[in-house]
Parts: structure tokens; C-alpha cells; sequence
């Protein structure tokens, strides 16, 4: 019985600390919206605007050729002759494999 009222005194004493503890644990942890996943939210928040800036850049990138395309024929003969080996009458194509 004396180990009852040792801890009875004790929260007596310090009730306000308990309460700011068990406070902090509550909103630290326990709750929904906890500083754990608050944490984690902010890390995915900025991996997903680094995506979005690479997306941006790969779209500039993307319209930039296609401009390029539109205007200047000999953009897409570039293209047709690297990407699908298309070639003149006439001439003889050499493809080199660089993974070797």
C-alpha cells in the first residue's frame, strides 16, 4: 500500500509534466496526423516535385524537338536515318554496335 501512495504523490507533484508527456506522445505518435507521418508527407511532397520538375523539363525538351521537327525537314531525315536506318537510293548503311 505504501508503493501506491509513493506513486500517487509522485503524480501529484509532477501532474502537469505527465500530462505535457503523454501530450507530446499522443501528438508525436499516436495520432493521425503525428509528426512521424507529417515527416514522412513532407519527403514525398518534395520526391514528387523533383518529378514533376524532371517531367517538366523532359516536356520543354520534347517540344523543343518537336518545333524542330515541324520547321526544319532535314530534322526529321536526321531522325529517320539514326532511329529506323532508313536510307537514299543508292547508299549503303554501316551500323556499329558500341555495347561490345
Amino acid at each position: 500500500m505504501g508503493k501506491i501512495f509513493t506513486i500517487w504523490d509522485f503524480m501529484g507533484r509532477h501532474k502537469y509534466w505527465i500530462v505535457v508527456l503523454v501530450f507530446g506522445v499522443i501528438i508525436g505518435f499516436l495520432d493521425e496526423n503525428s509528426m512521424i507521418r507529417r515527416i514522412g508527407y513532407a519527403r514525398e511532397i518534395i520526391r514528387l516535385q523533383d518529378e514533376i520538375e524532371q517531367y517538366r523539363a523532359e516536356y520543354e525538351e520534347n517540344t523543343r524537338r518537336l518545333n524542330e521537327l515541324t520547321t526544319n525537314p532535314e530534322a526529321i531525315e536526321q531522325i529517320a536515318r539514326e532511329k529506323y536506318l532508313m536510307k537514299k537510293p543508292n547508299e549503303d548503311i554501316y551500323v556499329f554496335d558500341d555495347k561490345e
